[in-house]
């Protein structure tokens, strides 16, 4: 085997990317302190070619070189806005018919396995902050929780870990269904 070099990779550039069909995912990031968990969200958008990202609350916006060094440029080509308000912007969204779920460890929360996206539908993705989590108020807005199943001793994931996990797993569940 040979590692392929990043010319091989058949990559869109930015006005491609632009223009493409948008996997049907939305992030919204709620008072996200860190700005390289910031910019690795960025990044990991830009992947699976998500349609936006909503920055709220203290979630830093770009221009910001910390944010640039994890992002290593999606914030160029991944579509973002910022709102103070979540629960404005999970209003909002599900106004435009886009069904919204919190990442987060509720009570009757759906596990990352058994959730299964709608083709057609659009799906919003709420990440907390990453103390607190997810607020309750943004919670209670929310048309369900996503849960990413642990077995190990500590209880959560770093957010740019979860909303790359659970980014995965839905890009994958869309592009690739099992019959």
């Amino acid at each position: 085997m040979r590692k392929l070099a990043n010319s091989e990779l058949d990559r869109k550039n930015t006005e491609e990317f632009k223009g493409a069909d948008k996997t049907p995912v939305i992030i919204v990031l709620d008072d996200i302190r860190s700005l390289h968990n910031i910019g690795s969200v960025f990044r990991t958008a830009d992947a699976f070619l998500l349609e936006k990202i909503y920055l709220c609350g203290i979630t830093a916006t770009p221009p910001n070189k910390e944010i640039h060094k994890t992002a290593l440029g999606a914030t160029d080509t991944v579509e973002w806005e910022y709102e103070k308000d979540v629960t404005a912007v999970i209003t909002k969204l599900q106004q435009q018919g886009v069904k919204v779920f919190a990442a987060e460890q509720v009570e009757n929360a759906i596990m990352l396995q058994d959730f299964n996206p709608l083709m057609g539908d659009k799906y919003a993705l709420v990440f907390g902050n990453e103390v607190k989590g997810v607020s309750q108020d943004a919670i209670n807005l929310c048309d369900g929780v996503i849960e990413i199943p642990q077995i190990g001793t500590k209880h959560s994931l770093n957010i740019s870990v979860s909303a790359g996990v659970v980014v995965w797993d839905i890009f994958n569940k869309i592009h690739y269904p099992k019959n």
